[in-house]
């Protein structure tokens, strides 16, 4: 368990006897996009370091919100996932990311941090769910050096890093700027196709476009 403790009853101040340290909340971010393995949490987080990392992660395993897994073959790794009770921070976690959208970017802030999956995470909160009702769908985007993939089953959008195991129905490359405008509605998916901002690797038109209605900004 936590080493400090507001020693409140509260729920919120026991939640943040776990989930309130430094850190802590990223690892529980990433770990929303997948199982991940401690070299991958540590080269996105490097910052954090090493031993704090162990720590964070060893009281996560302990608290029940994380736990070990192995990555399944060709990786074969350790790895860390979500438990069932950590899977539960999915909407307020990403709730908190929509609410940081909306708070000024300062001089302290390196603009190459910017993920396009984070991006995608946080938009999984904010499209509407009618959209994606009945779906069944599993589109990869490559954006930039970014690979991830996000599956779609009737109404429930995951963000998932890295390429999908199985085969995509649609694939889509594009730059970071051109994968926020098209999220953010400012350009459309045919527009980008046309202007030649995006290329559509593998799927239909017509498919691309409902990828920007399952992922979709709306303030």
């Amino acid at each position: 368990m936590p080493n400090k403790t507001y020693g409140q009853l509260c729920p919120m101040a026991r939640a943040l006897d776990v989930l309130g340290d430094r850190w802590t909340l990223l690892v529980i971010r990433e770990l929303l996009l997948g199982p991940k393995r401690f070299k991958d949490l540590l080269a996105i987080m490097p910052a954090m370091g090493a031993n704090r990392l162990s720590e964070r992660l060893a009281m996560l395993v302990e608290s029940d919100v994380i736990q070990p897994t192995t990555l399944p073959a060709p990786a074969a790794a350790p790895a860390y996932e979500l438990t069932e009770l950590g899977e539960q921070l999915r909407k307020p976690v990403i709730a908190l990311g929509l609410w940081g959208l909306h708070l000024p970017i300062d001089e302290r802030i390196d603009p190459s941090s910017a993920r396009a999956e984070l991006i995608a995470l946080c938009l999984t909160g904010s499209s509407d769910p009618a959209s994606s009702a009945g779906l069944q769908a599993l589109y990869e985007f490559h954006v930039g050096a970014e690979v991830f993939h996000v599956p779609v089953n009737d109404g429930k959008v995951l963000v998932r890093s890295g390429p999908s195991e199985e085969p995509a129905d649609v694939k889509i490359q594009c730059d970071m700027d051109t994968f926020m405008a098209l999220a953010l509605r400012q350009v459309t998916p045919a527009h980008a196709l046309r202007e030649g901002r995006a290329t559509l690797l593998h799927g239909s038109r017509q498919a691309f476009t409902q990828v920007f209605k399952v992922l979709e900004y709306k303030p």
